[in-house]
């Protein structure tokens, strides 16, 4: 690694975009790319409990997805919840709390039913927050705003995604789609980060000490 760990963000959030597309590049179907996607999740906050970074808010699923196929929107809830069962023990072994923001209410009961638990399972940890963010308009409440907002498969946009908490976000656009979007992928974002000067609103030379 390049970057230095004292000067990792406290805050990361990822949209993790490309599910769909990186499976039919593959021929698989979309579904298949969302397992691969699903499965991305655990190294990634894995790498971010090894690195001290203490809040991970990753982009599960915006208003316009409901939009989207109905078998589509039923595997994706499936993926949740069988992740969700899986990883609990993942989870509270490694002192990572699982949170949820937005509408969670539009979740199907079995799939709300079994975040609940884990989210309660996880309360008294603090090593990582995971926050699974489930809308366009967040309250995030207790969190800190991101210093790092990722985008991954090439996109160049947010699409609504913590608009108000990423004012004075590093944005970071990567052609590599969310199924690629491993330790590497990571690091580099991390590396353009320390590179970047963080200003929130101020000149370079009051940041340094000029006049």
């Amino acid at each position: 690694m390049n970057f230095e760990l004292k000067k990792v963000p406290q805050h990361i959030a990822i949209i993790m975009d490309g599910n769909g597309r990186w499976a039919q590049l593959k021929g698989l179907s979309r579904i298949e790319g969302h397992r691969r996607g699903m499965d991305r999740v655990d190294d990634i906050v894995a790498f971010c409990r090894e690195l001290g970074i203490r809040y991970l808010t990753l982009y599960a699923f915006s208003m316009e997805n409901w939009g989207r196929p109905k078998v589509e929107i039923e595997a994706l809830m499936f993926l949740l919840k069988e992740m969700l069962v899986t990883k609990r023990e993942k989870l509270s072994k490694n002192e990572v709390r699982l949170v949820a923001t937005g509408d969670l209410e539009r979740l199907p009961p079995d799939v709300l039913q079994t975040l609940r638990e884990t989210e309660e399972m996880t309360q008294q940890f603090n090593k990582l927050v995971l926050n699974l963010a489930f809308s366009d308009y967040l309250d995030t409440a207790g969190i800190p705003d991101p210093d790092l907002v990722i985008r991954t498969s090439g996109e160049f946009r947010l699409s609504n995604f913590l608009l108000w908490q990423s004012a004075y976000s590093e944005l970071y656009f990567t052609d590599t789609p969310w199924p690629d979007f491993g330790r590497e992928a990571l690091t580099a974002a991390l590396e353009e980060y320390q590179r970047r000067e963080r200003r929130f609103g101020r000149t370079s030379e009051q940041i340094h000490g000029g006049d």
